[in-house]
């Protein structure tokens, strides 16, 4: 009899160490980042811009899920060229002196007095390397989600109906942007 108990006794703790060792499986679990990029880009650099675009439909190629976060210079790149908005003076005055739009970039080295993105446009399309404007469709095809820093819109003046129309592009702040970050497996800034 005693050693029946003692059986069972034992075939409990191991019942209940297994449900522990569950429980604490499932919390590791919970804690393990997801299978997902999130790129920082706070760079107006056109060749800058462009490789974050390239990293992201890399990860795309591979079934990673993909967030870019545009804050501060990085912005530039989401401002639609031929959308035109009421502004405040100050406001207008800081959009002047940001490029509007993807065409306008210009590159981190060799600007050459403006010529710099034009030698570097020229020499990617001699070699078939896909234009930013090309890259972002794609990068919309395949679901990158875009998300636009609101401190940063605020700072700069300006507005959601300045940015381009696409498909998966919404307005959140730093603190989406961290959250978004500790639930990726990895996560850059350009």
């Amino acid at each position: 009899m005693a050693e029946t108990a003692e059986k069972m006794e034992t075939a409990k703790t191991e019942a209940e160490r297994i449900e522990e060792l569950e429980k604490r499986l499932a919390a590791l679990e919970r804690q393990m980042p997801e299978d997902r990029l999130t790129l920082g880009v706070i760079s107006g650099d056109l060749d800058k811009v462009m490789a974050a675009f390239i990293i992201a439909l890399g990860a795309r190629v591979y079934d990673t899920e993909v967030d870019m976060f545009f804050t501060f210079w990085g912005t530039s790149a989401m401002r639609d060229p031929v959308k035109r908005v009421q502004k405040k003076p100050i406001d207008r005055m800081f959009g002047m002196m940001l490029p509007t739009g993807t065409g306008k970039l210009p590159l981190s080295s060799m600007q050459m007095a403006g010529m710099g993105p034009k030698m570097m446009k020229k020499v990617m399309k001699d070699h078939g390397v896909a234009s930013l404007e090309d890259l972002m469709v794609q990068a919309a095809d395949q679901g990158v989600r875009i998300h636009v820093c609101t401190m940063t819109m605020d700072v700069m003046g300006l507005q959601k109906d300045e940015m381009i129309d696409y498909p998966h592009l919404d307005y959140v702040g730093v603190g989406n942007f961290v959250d978004m970050m500790s639930r990726s497996r990895n996560a850059f800034f350009l």
